[in-house]
C-alpha cells in the first residue's frame, strides 16, 4: 500500500506542479507544444504495450477490442459535452478533459499496482507523469488568462490532482479480488479513453503550438515510453 501511495502521489502531484507552472512561470509556446507532444508520445505507447497488450494475453483480443472502444466512446461523448459547455479551446474544457480521461488512466494505474513492484509499472506511471504536467501547464495557462484568480486556479487543480489520486486508490484497493479477465477489460476501457483524449486533447494542441516537430517529439516520447518500459523490465 505504501508503494501504490507514493507512485500516485508522485503522478497527480505531477497536476499541481505542471498547474503552478502554467500560472506563474513561462515557457515559449513551441517549446510548451514541444513537451506535450512528446509526452503523448510516451502515453500513447505506454497505453498499449501496459494496459492492452497484457489484457490481450490475459484476456482476448475481444474483450480488449470491446473494452478500448467503449472506453473511446465514453470519453468522445464525454468530450463533445464539454466543449459545447466550455468550448475546446479553453483552459477550463481542458480541465474537466484531463478528469475524464484521467479518472479511469488512475484507476487502471491503480489496478497495475496490484501485487507489483515499484519497476514493474515504471512505463505507464512515468507516462502519465509527463503526461499530466504540460497539460495541466496548458490547461492553468489559459484559465489564468482568462481573468480568473491565479489562487482559485491552483485550488482547481489542486482538487482535480486529490480526484485522480483517490481513483487510484480506490482501483488498487477495490478491484483487489477481481478476475484477470474483469482487469483487462478495465485496463482496455482506461487505455481507450486515453488514446482518444490524446487524439482530440493533446496532439491538437501540441500541432497547433509547435507545428511540424510535434512528429519528433511524439517519436520521442515513445522512444521514452520504451526506455521507461526496460527500466521496469517490459
Amino acid at each position: 500500500m505504501l508503494m501504490t501511495l507514493i507512485v500516485v502521489l508522485i503522478v497527480s502531484g505531477a497536476l499541481l506542479i505542471g498547474a503552478a507552472w502554467g500560472i506563474y512561470g513561462k515557457l515559449p509556446s513551441g517549446l510548451d507544444g514541444f513537451l506535450v507532444a512528446m509526452a503523448g508520445g510516451a502515453l500513447l505507447l505506454s497505453a498499449t504495450s501496459e494496459l492492452i497488450q497484457p489484457s490481450i494475453e490475459e484476456s482476448s483480443l475481444w474483450v480488449a477490442a470491446l473494452g478500448v472502444a467503449a472506453g473511446a466512446a465514453l470519453f468522445t461523448a464525454a468530450d463533445y459535452l464539454i466543449d459545447e459547455k466550455w468550448g475546446a479551446d479553453s483552459g477550463g474544457g481542458l480541465l474537466a478533459a484531463i478528469t475524464l480521461d484521467g479518472v479511469p488512466e488512475n484507476l487502471a494505474l491503480g489496478v497495475a499496482l496490484i501485487g507489483a513492484g515499484p519497476s514493474e509499472v515504471a512505463a505507464l506511471a512515468g507516462s502519465i507523469l509527463l503526461s499530466n504536467l504540460p497539460e495541466a501547464a496548458g490547461g492553468a495557462r489559459d484559465m489564468a488568462g482568462d481573468g480568473k484568480s491565479k489562487g482559485r486556479v491552483l485550488a482547481l487543480w489542486a482538487a482535480t490532482a486529490a480526484l485522480l489520486s483517490a481513483a487510484a486508490i480506490a482501483g488498487n484497493l477495490l478491484l483487489e479480488g477481481a478476475s484477470e479477465s474483469h482487469l483487462a477489460a478495465i485496463r482496455c476501457v482506461a487505455a481507450g479513453a486515453v488514446i482518444a483524449s490524446l487524439a482530440t486533447e493533446v496532439f491538437p494542441k501540441a500541432f497547433k503550438e509547435d507545428q511540424h516537430w510535434a512528429g519528433i517529439a511524439t517519436a520521442l516520447g515513445a522512444i521514452l515510453a520504451f526506455a521507461l518500459g526496460s527500466l521496469g523490465g517490459g
